[in-house]
């Protein structure tokens, strides 16, 4: 996963009508967390922020006032609205430091002839991995699984040096029979009639 560089600027001031002004001006309020010190409090710009998070897990290197800061994102707050983002939690990373995140399980294959759904039980799932190779998703077979079949957490290969936190019997795919629909009244009638 490639690193992100963002300039951050430190914030002195506090309060809503603060944070308002700060997202009118195109900025994002943002917390870095972590390792025992001291929160510390940032502006970001918003453009270049909202494009480094379209990356599940990105791995953002920040320039705060001369002084790198490696972080990924924990929690974003996005305008119910609107969607922008309206505040963003930071966890500080350092380099082969491992750190628990979720990932997202994506599909690939088709399932067994015949007309079965495919539920996705769990569309992320919790994994351990080096802060700096963190899977922006991780990929599940689903080629000729019939009705009844399903995949559990422990049955998702994960990439070297990844380890799963989500429960290993947990259920990520199952496969489900389509129910039978009726046939609608003309097709019945129609068939009764060319019976007779």
């Amino acid at each position: 996963m490639a690193e992100v560089k963002i300039s951050a600027e430190i914030r002195t001031e506090f309060g809503k009508g603060v944070a308002r002004r700060t997202r009118v001006a195109g900025k994002v309020p943002a917390v870095i967390y972590g390792h025992g010190a001291d929160t510390v409090h940032v502006t970001l710009p918003g453009h270049e922020l909202m494009m480094a998070l379209k990356t599940a897990n990105a791995l953002i290197s920040l320039d705060v006032e001369g002084r790198s800061e490696l972080v990924i994102p924990k929690a974003v707050q996005r305008n119910a609205i609107k969607g922008h983002i309206e505040h963003v939690d930071l966890l500080a990373v350092k380099r082969g430091e491992k750190v628990t995140v979720e990932v997202a399980v994506h599909t690939e294959g088709d399932l067994a002839p015949g007309a079965n759904l495919l539920e996705n039980v769990l569309t992320t799932l919790t994994v351990e991995a080096e802060a700096t190779h963190i899977p922006e998703a991780v990929t599940v077979s689903i080629e000729g699984l019939d009705a009844g079949a399903s995949l559990l957490a422990k049955d998702v290969t994960l990439p070297s040096g990844t380890t799963l936190v989500t429960d290993e019997d947990a259920v990520v795919i199952q496969v489900l029979a389509a129910q039978a629909e009726e046939p609608a009244g003309d097709e019945a009638e129609a068939a009764e009639g060319s019976e007779g």
